[in-house]
């Protein structure tokens, strides 16, 4: 993979500063409850307990950040551990601080530091993850406090909402970080092509192509070897080109389909595709009767003029044309008409009638012995 600047080189890139700003909420928490305990001492049960409960919560603060701080320890052992010691701070609370106190209003003993496992949780699994651990904690408040009051309430309410919005937006980074690398690693696999198929074209194309050229009209084995050399330049032209190998069937139950891999089944020896460099959408109705109409003029060159063919796919923005070229003996005037009083309806039906029915046109130029060209345009949204 290329790396830029700017651009994350390794998987959870977009997720370090959300745990950056973890860690710093919780020593920032942890500073508040320490100005809370030493405010409120006096007025515990235990004081004694308060300060060691502080004590453990200062450790704990900087192991949570040593340990989230590398990805292959943000795993479950620690997040339950984490979760774990705040639901016991919050058990000791009231024989620590007093009951009596805690109904009078007082704040327990982990404050605004209990929503640290909640935001650890969020990160590292989404809103979900983070309602839960939100859930748990409120429960062992819930437990911890003889009376619910406003405060509290207020509390749980913020708690929630924190949890599932941090949650939300980690996994909103998770999404666009791996998007960037998707984008990253397609801009790195289309310059390597790219650089291949110039190579490509400058020597092995060039040479099948001669080769086919000069031994087309020649028996025997040399007209062999000029008809798979033939077979080989196509092969190699769609595959630089990114189209889908004759014979593959089409994508099922896609909503649009690249226009480009529908025609890139008929590039052969005598059929020479070309292309945009970048995909031609369409939607999948409109691209397989578009492709089916190409085919059916193809179909007519083989019977009717032999030799080569050539398919150019033009995107128009809110129109695509595809030309069929030949250099047959081309079609003499009323010919067509003709054929259709005949009851010979392949133009007519096949071609004519399938880009109709997309609300597009077919337009016909031939010159008797210049060869036929075949204009294929639809609007892009069926009409």
């Amino acid at each position: 993979m290329w790396h830029r600047v700017g651009v994350p080189s390794t998987p959870g890139g977009f997720e370090v500063p959300l745990w950056r700003a973890v860690a710093v909420f919780r020593f920032a928490a942890l500073a508040y409850v320490g100005l809370i305990v030493a405010r409120d001492a006096r007025g515990y049960a235990h004081p004694v307990v308060a300060g060691a409960v502080l004590l453990v919560m200062l450790g704990w603060t900087v192991t949570t950040a040593l340990g989230y701080a590398r990805p292959a320890r943000r795993g479950w052992p620690l997040l339950v551990a984490d979760l774990a010691v705040v639901v016991g701070v919050l058990q000791v609370s009231p024989w620590a601080v007093g009951r009596a106190a805690l109904a009078a209003g007082a704040p327990s003993l982990a404050v605004v530091w209990l929503a640290g496992p909640v935001l650890a949780w969020a990160v590292s699994g989404g809103r979900r993850r983070g309602t839960v651990a939100a859930l748990a904690v409120c429960a062992a408040d819930l437990a911890a406090r003889e009376r619910i009051g406003q405060s509290a309430l207020t509390g749980w309410i913020l708690l929630l909402m924190a949890g599932a919005v941090v949650g939300h937006v980690a996994r909103l980074a998770v999404t666009a970080e791996q998007r960037l690398h998707r984008a990253v690693e397609l801009e790195a696999a289309t310059r390597e092509r790219e650089r291949l198929a110039r190579d490509i074209h400058d020597s092995v194309l060039q040479v099948l192509a001669l080769v086919q050229r000069r031994g087309a009209h020649l028996d025997g084995e040399a007209g062999e070897l000029a008809r798979l050399a033939g077979e080989q330049e196509a092969a190699l032209r769609a595959l630089i080109a990114g189209a889908a190998p004759p014979g593959d069937a089409d994508p099922a139950g896609q909503d649009t389909l690249d226009l480009r891999a529908l025609l890139g089944r008929y590039a052969s020896a005598t059929v020479s595709l070309s292309a945009p460099a970048t995909g031609v959408p369409l939607p999948a109705p409109v691209a397989r009767e578009l492709a089916d109409a190409t085919g059916a003029t193809l179909d007519n060159v083989r019977r009717h003029a032999g030799g080569r063919a050539w398919v150019l796919i033009e995107d128009e923005g809110e129109t695509v044309t595809v030309s069929v070229r030949d250099e047959g003996p081309g079609i003499p005037a009323g010919r067509l008409d003709e054929a259709a009083r005949q009851g010979r309806l392949g133009v007519a039906q096949s071609i004519r009638g399938r880009v109709a029915d997309l609300g597009g046109t077919v337009t016909i130029t031939s010159t008797p012995g210049a060869g036929t060209e075949v204009e294929l345009t639809v609007p892009r949204t069926p009409r």
